[in-house]
């Protein structure tokens, strides 16, 4: 057996391969089942038990079970699905430096690393215990079903490393913004605008008024902000309008700040801006903030002590499942999948460097939390 180093810089990306070129789009059911079907095969042949939690419109969200012992649970969290939908961007490629193709940074890359870390752990060890792994099949579309089981089964472990990309110079992610999503429907009354203006109730001035009193709630120096993203209204310029409908979504760093933005777009879109109008609104917290918290800084002191360097870490904007998981109070970290840039788009690309960086980290630490290595070799005999 090759030491560790060496094993992970011969890595085969056939395997990734197989992975990238089936098409795997959030909608296409039978793609994002065929790739876990293949990702299925080869933990199986780690021993590991699947669960298959069945979904009719999507993919099935697969949760991978290794047997139990004594100590802390580890959670690997990933999800199968991409955004390309099929015949827009389907091909695998590579070079000396890079790996291209839908997904080879998000997430693909990212479940290829957990799977390369968990052989190597299987390899050396001789048994893969309190590790499970946890795949989605709608991440890209906001886990609004997925999210649901993600928090029930994420109750039961300790920590939970995440496999979105890596930064560019292999930071993890320690932190990553709440966002919450609205939908507001005002209704008011059409009349013509020559000939009786006063008879309406004008929809789009209300809406006008919301728009205002949303964007004021942005606080950039708190990295909170509130973006109404669509706007609908009206029939005609020689109408008053009946009806309009605003989209907005809100992100937010801490908790306080999205106790109070929640409870201001609610206020905002329960008030009546004009006089005879009626508004209703859907939606709400779509992920949870994901925060720096003591648990978390301690988590990073453990792993730093088992790879032997520090690691760099950095906080996003954007979300990812790490928000539901870290939102229950669990030890969560993220980026442990490899650096890559130009996702949702059809530049995407991973560095292969940055892979085999990941798997040699990854594979270090689940050594050191694989269930029966605290036990000496009698014991486990």
């Amino acid at each position: 057996m090759p030491a560790y180093s060496e094993q992970s810089q011969h890595t085969d990306f056939a395997e990734l391969a197989q992975l990238v070129n089936v098409n795997s789009y959030t909608k296409n059911k039978a793609g994002v089942d065929k790739v876990a079907s293949i990702y299925s095969t080869w933990m199986k042949e780690l021993g590991y038990q699947v669960d298959c939690h069945r979904r009719e419109h999507i993919g099935d969200h697969i949760l991978y079970r290794a047997p139990t012992t004594s100590g802390e649970k580890v959670l690997l969290l990933g999800h199968f699905d991409t955004v390309f939908p099929p015949n827009t961007f389907t091909t695998f490629r590579e070079d000396n430096e890079w790996v291209y193709g839908p997904g080879v940074c998000d997430m693909k890359g990212g479940n290829y690393v957990a799977l390369q870390a968990l052989r190597y752990v299987k390899h050396t060890q001789g048994y893969i215990n309190n590790i499970d792994v946890l795949m989605v099949s709608d991440e890209e579309t906001g886990s609004d079903d997925s999210k649901h089981l993600t928090a029930e089964i994420a109750k039961n472990y300790d920590l939970c490393l995440v496999f979105e990309a890596a930064g560019p110079q292999d930071e993890i992610v320690v932190a990553r913004k709440g966002v919450a999503t609205y939908h507001i429907d005002i209704t008011g009354k059409a009349s013509h605008a020559g000939n009786h203006y006063q008879d309406g109730v004008n929809a789009n001035l209300a809406a006008a008024h919301m728009i205002i009193e949303l964007t004021t709630l942005t606080r950039i120096g708190f990295g909170t902000t509130v973006n109404v993203g669509k706007i609908k209204g009206g029939i005609g310029a020689n109408t008053i309008s009946p009806s309009a409908s605003l989209s907005v979504e809100a992100r937010f760093t801490n908790n306080s700040e999205k106790e109070r933005v929640l409870a201001e777009i609610e206020r905002i879109a329960s008030t009546a801006y004009v006089n005879g109008v009626k508004s209703t609104f859907s939606g709400g917290l779509q992920r949870d903030v994901m925060q720096v918290n003591n648990k978390q800084i301690a988590l990073i002191q453990q792993f730093e002590e088992i790879i032997g360097y520090p690691f760099k870490v950095e906080k996003r904007g954007g979300v990812s499942d790490a928000n539901v998981v870290s939102g229950l109070g669990i030890p969560t970290l993220d980026g442990f999948g490899p650096f890559g840039d130009g996702d949702h788009t059809v530049n995407e690309r991973a560095n292969k460097k940055s892979f085999y960086k990941r798997i040699e980290d990854v594979g270090k630490i689940l050594c050191a939390y694989n269930g029966l290595a605290h036990m000496n070799s009698d014991q486990v005999a």
